[in-house]
């Protein structure tokens, strides 16, 4: 290997870390924190132990920061397992599989979760976040309701039901059934049986 080979490794895997390290910190403070506005670049860069110049080369701004962190966390919560969900044949198997997988990524970092969600409401930047996510999970699920849409009950419209199943799989429902200290996927039977009668299948 050259010096050169060496020294460009060497670079990528402190890069790598310092990376590791910001995220671990956004988390830790976005669980802990017990002030809106304690949440910033310069808090996170002082928890990591990392210059301030460090965090806005490696994410640019606090919005990519935050985008990094939900990716991160998507990572732990095993999003990718919803590809699962959308290569079910069977239609409410797929819903449950979905709902199921929702239930692990909210468990990921619950502490981390629950401000994220708090802080979306009274930061712009984070709302911006979060619904986007938000409605990539309502595309999800718009997806596996068509297969229900048949059953529609007159007036009642297949957006109608979607949205009432975003709400249904958001993590303050599954915060509040499983209550602080409980396990969220307890609430994934009475989750998956209500969304079930939201599209008729129970009919």
């Amino acid at each position: 290997m050259s010096p050169r080979q060496y020294n460009l490794g060497k670079r990528t895997a402190q890069i790598e870390q310092s990376r590791r390290q910001v995220l671990d910190a956004a988390r830790t403070l976005l669980g802990e924190g017990d002030s809106y506005s304690g949440f910033t670049l310069d808090a996170v860069a002082k928890r990591a132990d990392v210059a301030r110049a460090t965090v806005y080369y490696q994410f640019k701004s606090k919005t990519g920061l935050l985008e990094a962190v939900c990716d991160d966390l998507g990572v732990v919560g095993g999003l990718s397992e919803l590809v699962k969900a959308f290569t079910n044949p069977e239609p409410l198997a797929a819903l449950a599989e979905f709902i199921a997988c929702f239930a692990r990524f909210w468990q990921a970092d619950r502490p981390a979760m629950r401000r994220l969600r708090a802080l979306a409401a009274l930061d712009a930047e984070v709302h911006a976040v979060i619904s986007a996510r938000d409605e990539r999970r309502r595309e999800g699920l718009a997806v596996l309701s068509a297969p229900f849409a048949d059953g529609n009950p007159p007036g009642e419209s297949t957006d109608q039901r979607v949205r009432i199943l975003l709400a249904l799989t958001s993590f303050e429902t599954f915060d509040t059934m499983a209550g602080p200290e409980g396990d969220l996927f307890d609430a994934v039977p009475v989750i998956t049986g209500i969304a079930a009668t939201v599209l008729g299948a129970n009919a």
